[in-house]
């Protein structure tokens, strides 16, 4: 029998072999490209874990009938759960640059799977809140990780990878509203304790991921590799991964904005009931996970500078026009404005990994981290603002996020061979 492939950390750029995730056993030897396995395991972990997560959001309509909360207050839950997430990642990033932690996802998913157990019996604002932090936290040791994961099992083919690790997230993300409007709102509260069998189901495949993940890492660092000559510059570096962050923050905060309150804005502004909007987000989040994964293989195809100019200039048009449309006329809309803005993640997220590919579990730890925590810190304001305005009118300056991806000007183009 072959010994397993040995692949360093930081060697990502080369090929990898395509694996059982049977502990202890072994690929044949000379195969090479994505490995299907993994990636569908590591994707399917990720729709498992952001289906839970969804469930914070999609359960406010309830909280807030049931503890009189006004829309401050579910921003600061949203707060709770995307800061902790936030103020972690890039440390568990930084942490397993240094020393990878084979086994670390299933335990993170422990977090979740006790943060839905107190999030079902929660009955003071507080405990709530620390639910939703515990739920942040699973998150903070999942996404840093799983990233290096399906990186490594790219097989060079990054963007496809981290489109399909995106598709997992993005249609989870998209469950949470329709399995709210089947089970939580008619069984109430109570029953988000049911999807802690999910978050099981999750460890389970995750301890089986981590016994394929442990032969793929080395003991000792290598050296590491030499830039391109054609590469920019470190100045150019940093004001290039600001400009990333700037451009993924603009994103979230708008898709924070619809899946935190755009279930209000229907109901206030249609009349609709709860479950019905709750259906709405549903179409507007399974093309926001339709787009993430298209927008990878476009990025590997194409290149990743267009898919974002792409995204910037499509999205411009339908964000400006949804808060003048009607209750069709809008979830028309929101399936454009979902594909297109989400189909730059992908590449945005590769792009910045490829400046600073040395440090790629921060870097990742950052992207997952920072810009969608700030999403969250975002949301929460935007709670305090429709408290003193409207909705609706919050809808209206929220339309033009999508301009500020007009700072992609500032990337520099890389060399090809990072494409």
């Amino acid at each position: 029998m072959n010994k397993p492939v040995v692949v360093s950390e930081e060697a990502l750029v080369a090929p990898v072999i395509v694996p059982d995730l049977k502990p202890g056993s072994a690929a044949p030897a000379g195969v090479a490209g994505p490995a299907y396995v993994v990636l569908a395991g590591i994707s399917f972990s990720h729709f498992l874990n952001d289906t839970m997560q969804s469930l914070i959001a999609s359960v406010y309509p309830i909280l807030k009938d049931n503890y009189a909360l006004d829309f401050a207050q579910i921003g600061l839950i949203t707060l709770a759960f995307q800061f902790t997430a936030s103020l972690l990642q890039p440390v568990v990033g930084y942490f397993t640059d240094k020393k990878a932690q084979p086994f670390s996802l299933a335990i993170g998913m422990g977090f979740t799977f006790f943060g839905l157990l107190l999030l079902s019996v929660a009955h003071r604002y507080g405990i709530i809140l620390i639910a939703a932090s515990l739920i942040g936290l699973g998150s903070a040791v999942f996404h840093p990780e799983s990233a290096r994961i399906a990186r490594l099992a790219s097989g060079g083919r990054y963007g496809f990878a981290q489109s399909v690790f995106q598709l997992g997230g993005n249609f989870g993300t998209s469950m949470g509203p329709l399995l709210a409007a089947l089970i939580v709102v008619p069984f109430g509260q109570p029953s988000i304790a049911w999807f802690s069998s999910i978050a099981f189901l999750a460890i389970v495949i995750l301890w089986r991921v981590g016994h394929w993940y442990k032969p793929q890492i080395t003991a000792k660092k290598m050296a590491p590799l030499p830039a391109h000559p054609d590469a920019p510059s470190s100045r150019r570096v940093m004001v290039a991964l600001v400009v990333l962050v700037g451009l993924l923050f603009s994103k979230q905060l708008y898709v924070a904005s619809l899946s935190s309150y755009y279930i209000f804005y229907l109901i206030d502004k249609f009349a609709v009931s709860t479950q019905a909007a709750q259906l709405y987000l549903f179409i507007f989040l399974a093309s926001n996970a339709a787009g993430a994964f298209f927008g990878g293989p476009m990025g590997d195809r194409f290149g990743r500078k267009y898919v974002i100019w792409f995204s910037i200039l499509g999205a411009l048009p339908f964000t400006l026009a949804l808060p003048y449309a009607g209750l069709y006329a809008s979830a028309v809309l929101t399936v454009f404005i979902g594909f297109i803005i989400s189909s730059a993640t992908s590449s945005i997220i590769v792009l910045a990994q490829e400046l600073m590919p040395h440090r790629f579990g921060m870097i990742s730890g950052v992207f997952f981290g920072f810009a969608f925590g700030f999403g969250g810190l975002g949301a929460a304001l935007l709670g305090k603002f429709a408290d003193h305005t409207s909705l609706a009118f919050v809808y209206q300056i929220c339309a033009f996020l999508p301009a500020i991806g007009l700072l992609a000007v500032f990337l520099p183009k890389l060399p090809r061979t990072a494409h």
